[in-house]
Formats: structure tokens, sequence, C-alpha cells
């Protein structure tokens, strides 16, 4: 496994007051979340900022784990693999340990520490269906593991990585949608062993330049340069800006558990990407045959984002909630108890299952 950090516990802080990250900070990372790997001059103009403040804003978030770009596969992938949601039940007093020990497997792309039916919520994607089975056996192989209930993906309507802040008005987005970070896909392959390294060169930081990138990888500059653009504009790969959603004002998160009717499966999954909280959706293979990850400003707001789910969708049901407690791992980036990172285990889909 190759580990950017070595894995500690949460540490405890006072949580943060709601968005201490200020206008410039959330505009940048509006800015990052649509156009990762353009260069600063090219933000400059629609943040109105120049870019040596650009840089040192940045700079300065990323070293306080405040926000971050990472790369991964892109959900395109699912379709060549497996991608799980598996709830965990563990022995009381194990469940702290449990979670930071899972969060150092590569295939475990987030982890959280969850209230509701399960103790841990898990993420798994793995590169065939095969080494998602040699997964779950071992977990279930887990001393501390009481209970396991995986629910694989069939179809994700929307990824975390679409998700978008509001920071910026529509003549600075218009702007950034012109940038060459933005340009269309096109039609997604599987992942090649080329694309596989190049993933991983770019796991703990999106925005690493290609020369750096080449030196690991001893390969010519050129080369690289050619390789990052197919993989990030073939659709097999997405660069994705994220914050320590405490410090940007989301103080809750929750996973719900929902059920409608096969055939409406598909509009009822494209209604919920609509609603503005919601995070993630996809239909899954279980009883309840839809979920979604809504981030709300508080614990109160759940009870409104169901009613709001629930008018889009007349025959939603909703079978089960969890609450996250705590992110122990987020899309392959350790969090501390204030949601800041403090180090990356990089996604792996090929990892071998010990």
């Amino acid at each position: 496994m190759r580990e950017s950090a070595s894995l500690v516990g949460p540490v405890t802080v006072d949580t943060p007051a709601r968005g201490t990250l200020d206008e410039l900070d959330l505009a940048l990372v509006n800015a990052l979340q649509m156009a990762p790997r353009a260069p600063w001059a090219q933000l400059a103009r629609p943040l109105g900022v120049d870019a040596a403040t650009l840089s040192r804003r940045w700079a300065r978030l990323r070293a306080s784990g405040e926000a971050w770009i990472t790369c991964h596969a892109a959900p395109s992938q699912v379709t060549y693999g497996a991608l799980a949601l598996i709830g965990v039940s563990c022995v009381p007093q194990a469940r702290e340990a449990l979670a930071w020990r899972l969060a150092q497997h590569p295939q475990a792309t987030s982890v959280e520490l969850v209230a509701g039916s399960c103790d841990l919520l898990l993420t798994v994607a793995t590169a065939t269906k095969p080494l998602m089975t040699a997964y779950v056996l071992a977990l279930g192989r887990d001393e501390a593991v009481t209970a396991t209930r995986t629910h694989l993906v069939q179809r994700l309507h929307q990824d975390g990585s679409e998700w978008r802040m509001d920071s910026l008005s529509r003549d600075q987005r218009r702007d950034l949608a012109e940038t060459e970070d933005s340009a269309a896909h096109t039609a997604a392959a599987i992942l090649s062993p080329e694309d596989r390294a190049l993933l991983l060169a770019l796991a703990e930081d999106g925005r690493r330049s290609v020369a750096s990138i080449a030196a690991e990888l001893d390969r010519p500059e050129s080369t690289v340069r050619r390789l990052l653009h197919s993989l990030l504009h073939g659709g097999r790969a997405v660069l994705r800006c994220d914050t320590a959603h405490l410090y940007a004002g989301w103080r809750s998160s929750a996973t719900l558990w929902m059920s409608v009717p096969p055939a409406q499966l598909a509009t009822a999954g494209e209604q919920l990407t609509r609603l503005r909280d919601t995070r993630m959706a996809a239909s899954v293979s279980s009883e309840a045959n839809l979920l979604s990850v809504a981030w709300l400003h508080a614990l109160d707001d759940l009870a409104r984002y169901e009613a709001q789910a629930a008018a889009r969708i007349p025959s939603l049901r909703v079978l089960n909630r969890t609450v996250t407690l705590h992110w122990a791992k987020r899309m392959g980036r350790l969090l501390g108890d204030d949601g800041r990172s403090t180090g990356c285990v990089p996604i792996d889909l090929w990892h071998t299952i010990a």
C-alpha cells in the first residue's frame, strides 16, 4: 500500500464555528471543483484575485488539511468492477480501533462511524466482483466484526465529485466552464495499467506537476502529459476538490436507504440529484433499492430533506437511515475529529486482498 502519511487516530479539537473558511477560500474551492488543474493565472480573472494570492491561499488550505484535491476512478468504472456500501456491526469496545484499521485498506474508499442499524458504514470499490467477494469474506474474518451487510451499487446517479458549492456567481461559473479542465469528456473505457499508475501518483495531490509525476514514474514529461490528458478527459478518472466539511459549514451528513417501484428507479434517482443537499445518489441491489447521501447544515435539516424527496417522488419509502458521527476516511483522505485531512491512503481497486 502506498501511503503518504502514517495512520493516526482522530485528533481531538474544539469543533470550529460554522463557515470558518472565508469567502475567498470558498470561492477558490468552488473554482477548483470545476477546474482542478487550471493554472492560477487562468483562475485569477474569474475570481478577481491575482495568481500569487490564489497560490498562497491554496498552499495554506492544503497544508492545514482544510481542503485538498485527489484523483480516483470515475463512476463509469463501476461497470467494469464492483462498488458497494457495507454496513458493519462490531464489538462495541473495538469500534474506534476497527474503524481506523479498516481505513488503512486501499479498497475502502470511505469509512464512517454511524448512528443507526450498524456501527460502521464502508464504501468499498474493487476492480472485479471476485475481488469484492474476497474483501467481504476477509472482512467477516476480523475478530471484532459481528455482522456485515453488503449493498452492491447498480448505478450511480450522482457521484460526490459532481457536487458543487454555490460560492461563485453565474458569470464566474461561465468563465470557469471555458477552462481546459472543463473540456468535454470522450466515451469512457476500462482503466489501463498506465492509468492506474497515474491515479496513484495523483491520489494525494491532484495538482501535482507533470514534471514531478514523470520523475516518479520514470517517463518523459511529454508522455505523462499526453497520458494524463487522456485519463482525465477520457471519462476514466476524476479529480475531486474537497474540504473539511465542518469548516465549510456542513455540520451533519446522513445516508438514506429508500425503496421505489423498480419501473420508477431511474426517474427517482434523477429526482434525488436535483435536491441541493444530495451529495451522492445510487441504485442498489437490496431491499432498499435506492440510496442518497445528504450533507446538511444541521441534523434538523434531515426531516426537511426527506420531505423534499417525498414531494418529488410520491412512491418513495424511507426504510432506514444512518447519521454519520465521524468520518474516519473520505475518498482516500484520513480525517480528524474536526474533518481536516490528516493523511492519505490512495484508493487502489486492484490491491490484493489479505
